[in-house]
């Protein structure tokens, strides 16, 4: 794990501008050239984060929220649903190249 905190941040520019300074901040503090952003599609919401990465020149990849769910209940054996969770598992997930 690079970062112990999460980020909250709006769906907007300003939002996703934010999430960006992150993102490089954490390159530059574990010295990484690339990143891999894991994400689940939550409507027009995500496709326009994942969209506007994608410009940026991020790789992005979108995890089916099947996935997330199966993989959730397995490492816990509890169905329990938090963003932080759910964030542990898609990085996960995205790691090892799983989703069907």
């Amino acid at each position: 794990m690079l970062t112990k905190r999460h980020l909250s941040f709006s769906n907007t520019i300003e939002g996703f501008m934010k999430l960006e300074r992150w993102i490089h901040e954490i390159q530059q503090k574990h010295h990484l050239k690339n990143v891999i952003i894991g994400m689940e599609p939550t409507g027009h919401y995500g496709y326009n984060l994942a969209n506007w990465l994608a410009d940026k020149g991020k790789e992005v990849v979108m995890v089916n929220p099947a996935t997330t769910k199966r993989n959730k209940e397995n490492r816990d054996n509890s169905p329990s649903k938090s963003d932080p969770k759910d964030a542990l598992v898609i990085a996960d997930v995205v790691s090892r190249g799983v989703d069907e």
